[in-house]
């Protein structure tokens, strides 16, 4: 197994501008175009810290507070906050940009449990978490409550 590696080391940051074609007939943006998206930041997150094949095995909860309208930007901030043995919980911030009044705006969050893959398709081994901060650690307790729940169900 690899050297443990901290939250920084995997954080990742996306953002696009939300066009028509990601609206409904409103002017709000899909709900699964946030969901690809936070998909994706998660993929990126998960496979910095694994450094191979990863897949989503569950999104545990999300939230929308306030709509997303076409011509906002869209930024998406994902971290790890728990490592299993091949799992990494990310957590994912949500937040629009009204770009012509420079406003911003927390749509929401989401939590997703990624899975390392060896090249069978099977589960792999990732690298343990370093949790150096008060906020990593509160985090990565709360993370572990949700996973808790989530299994209990």
């Amino acid at each position: 197994m690899k050297k443990a590696k901290g939250v920084a080391e995997s954080r990742a940051v996306i953002s696009a501008v939300m066009m028509p074609a990601h609206a409904n007939h409103y002017g709000s943006v899909h709900g699964g175009t946030i969901l690809r998206l936070i998909d994706d930041v998660a993929f990126v997150v998960a496979t910095r810290h694994a450094r191979k094949n990863v897949v989503m095995a569950s999104m545990d909860h999300i939230s929308f507070d306030c709509p997303v309208n076409i011509g906002d930007i869209v930024t998406l901030r994902g971290q790890l906050s728990h490592v299993g043995h091949s799992s990494m919980d990310v957590e994912v911030e949500i937040e629009t940009e009204k770009l012509k009044i420079g406003k911003v705006i927390k749509v929401g969050s989401a939590y997703i449990t990624m899975v390392a893959l060896d090249d069978e398709g099977k589960a792999s081994g990732v690298p343990g978490l370093l949790l150096k901060t008060s906020r990593e650690k509160l985090k990565s307790k709360e993370i572990l409550a949700r996973r808790k729940q989530r299994l209990s169900r």
